[in-house]
């Protein structure tokens, strides 16, 4: 059976003041009964217990000082705050000149520039990105930078599958 532009139209009555009451009372019993309203669903951290992390192994052979470092460094990768080292970057020319054809040096390995463009314009700075291919194993490869600060927060990435993955780097050079 074909209906063709068919209107059908709804009479609804509104809704009694008892029945509202009726309905609510129902949806807090709900609530109750299951001991999750919204203000837990949505963060609200009351009463809520966080397991605490299990105190790291001694390493053999470190110090108590090599110790809280590694620990320091832990609990910052955990906080979301990343742990950077120091990344050596030699440039022929500056890096926003560089195009498609370019060679880049990424810890000896010699890769070439697919395209160099901007991956989000956040008003005060530009997050930029180079896409580099190494055309002996054809992976591919990305820098990531902020233009306004190229040293401090250029970042290597390495595409498995359909997903970009952080890898350390440590000289860079065109």
């Amino acid at each position: 059976m074909v209906v063709k532009n068919s209107k059908v139209k709804l009479k609804t009555k509104p809704l009694s003041k008892k029945q509202l009451k009726k309905d609510i009372k129902a949806i807090e019993e709900e609530k109750e009964e299951s001991g999750m309203g919204l203000d837990d669903a949505f963060g609200d951290d009351e009463g809520v217990e966080y397991a605490e992390s299990k105190p790291r192994k001694q390493k053999k052979g470190m110090d108590e000082e090599e110790l809280e470092e590694e620990i320091g460094k832990a609990e910052q990768a955990s906080n979301g705050n990343e742990v950077r080292g120091d990344v050596d970057i030699k440039g022929s020319k500056s890096i926003s000149k560089i195009k498609k054809g370019d060679k880049i040096s990424v810890d000896g390995k010699q890769l070439e520039v697919d395209a160099h463009y901007c991956l989000i314009d956040h008003g005060s700075t530009k997050e930029m990105a180079i896409e580099l291919f190494d055309s002996k194993t054809d992976k591919d490869y990305q820098l990531r930078y902020f233009d306004d600060q190229v040293k401090e927060t250029l970042d290597f990435y390495e595409l498995q599958e359909i997903l970009y993955v952080k890898r350390p780097v440590s000289k860079v050079s065109w």
